[in-house]
């Protein structure tokens, strides 16, 4: 890979990042909670940022105006996607996948035009019966499991997305490409592709297009739900090349020894990480949610960048590598076990100027959910942690038992234009049920 490239790469991930949830259907209270906007800086000494305020969006709050039923799973999974309506504002894509539009859980995704202080503009779905899709999607196919931006796949001055249904006979990666009002110009379905996470990666090739990694953490390879990811790349008429495409896994990829039965490695994202070490290989972090019982892991795999191999990789949980967390081990109100580390991410450039990219991650059962900026040694090992919650990391968030708060993420970048840093988290159950995103403003001290 050329010097350009890796550049490229690094430079891209600020803006294509990424998160999702489980299987697992909850019967979850709604929390009635108004939208939060909150300017006022709140300094806390020891964190690495100052914490600027956030915004609720859900179901008739912070300017979403969509028919959401409660179980939707609205924002369970999202991605900042540019600026689809040439307003110079960033807009996002986020997954609804247990929308019913066309069968039970057929799924839906909806695009969301951005103000520039985090609320909703107006909002576009595309589902089976909404926003000239016109797919045939099954009952229970989870359309909009995951989501991410892709750039401008046709070169027509919009935005794309891909949006994944990771459920058979419709298991499918549909790259959509967008009008400027959000709606579908035209798609191309990837079929046999099972994601249930996106993330996009950067130019990883140098071919000038977005490539993808789909998570399947229910992956049978080498042992029951072990977990996989798979590196994807496209050609220029947004079909998947299945020939050049990369298994990572117990038994593939040169992942080799470290993950166990249950594990679900590939979580619901990955992150692309960059060069952090400056050896020529590029890191790409992968959780592994289910990993030690349920507390959770996430391994930092430093891959070859001719192979997209593993050359070697690093284990980031509980007491290992710099991570001094105690992690739960209880029982969850919706059966599951533990504190599920790992279970989403996204990388966040630079927070602390040290000059190696900053991984934020959660452990979503953890309490309501708890969100963790690690800060990073080059060497792939935690130098320090901020922890971000109900009650700590300075932003008051409202949050109630079983919210499940940071079960997704995705980078945002610069979206209110003065230098802060926004970033996405599903969790809440939203009012009726629904769904909740939460937008956090970061200021790097």
């Amino acid at each position: 890979m050329t010097k350009s490239a890796i550049f490229f790469c690094s430079f891209l991930f600020l803006f294509f990042s990424c998160s999702n949830d489980d299987n697992n259907i909850q019967n979850e209270d709604a929390v009635d909670e108004e939208e939060v906007v909150d300017d006022e800086v709140i300094e806390d000494e020891e964190a690495s940022y100052s914490a600027e305020g956030f915004v609720t969006i859900e179901n008739g709050s912070g300017g979403l105006v969509a028919d959401l039923d409660a179980g939707d799973r609205f924002a369970r999974d999202h991605d900042a996607i540019g600026d689809v309506n040439g307003d110079g504002i960033i807009d996002y894509v986020i997954g609804a996948r247990s929308d019913d539009d066309g069968g039970v859980d057929a799924g839906a995704a909806y695009v969301l035009f951005m103000n520039r202080d985090g609320s909703v503009l107006f909002n576009q779905k595309i589902s089976a019966l909404e926003g000239g899709f016109n797919e045939t999607l099954n009952a229970g196919n989870f359309f909009g499991y995951g989501v991410a931006g892709i750039g401008d796949y046709d070169e027509d001055g919009i935005p794309d997305i891909a949006v994944s249904a990771p459920v058979p006979p419709n298991n499918s990666l549909y790259i959509i490409h967008l009008n400027q009002d959000g709606t579908v110009k035209n798609y191309v379905k990837n079929e046999n592709i099972i994601a249930q996470g996106l993330t996009a990666i950067g130019d990883i090739d140098d071919d000038g297009r977005i490539d993808l990694v789909a998570c399947d953490p229910g992956s049978n390879e080498g042992g029951s739900n072990r977990g996989a990811i798979e590196i994807l790349f496209l050609n220029d008429r947004s079909e998947v090349l299945n020939a050049r495409s990369v298994t990572i896994s117990s038994t593939q990829g040169g992942f080799g020894e470290g993950l166990e039965d249950e594990d679900q490695f590939g979580g619901r994202e990955a992150a692309m990480l960059g060069d952090i070490d400056n050896d020529g290989s590029i890191e790409l972090a992968v959780g592994a949610f289910m990993s030690d019982g349920g507390k959770g892991a996430i391994w930092i795999l430093s891959l070859d960048v001719t192979t997209f191999n593993v050359v070697s990789k690093t284990k980031i949980t509980e007491s290992l590598n710099g991570f001094t967390e105690t992690l739960d081990l209880e029982t969850n109100p919706n059966g599951t076990i533990g504190a599920q580390f790992g279970h989403a991410m996204c990388a966040a450039g630079d927070i602390d100027g040290d000059g190696i990219t900053d991984l934020i991650t959660g452990a979503n059962q953890q309490n309501e959910g708890n969100a963790y900026i690690l800060y990073l040694n080059s060497d792939k090992t935690v130098r320090s942690y901020d922890k971000i919650s109900a009650t700590e990391g300075g932003f008051d968030l409202v949050l109630e038992s079983g919210d499940r708060f940071t079960r997704s993420i995705s980078y945002v970048g610069d979206l209110k234009g003065d230098g802060s840093i926004a970033v996405n988290f599903g969790g809440g159950v939203g009012l009726g049920g629904t769904g909740s995103l939460y937008t956090l403003f970061f200021r790097p001290n």
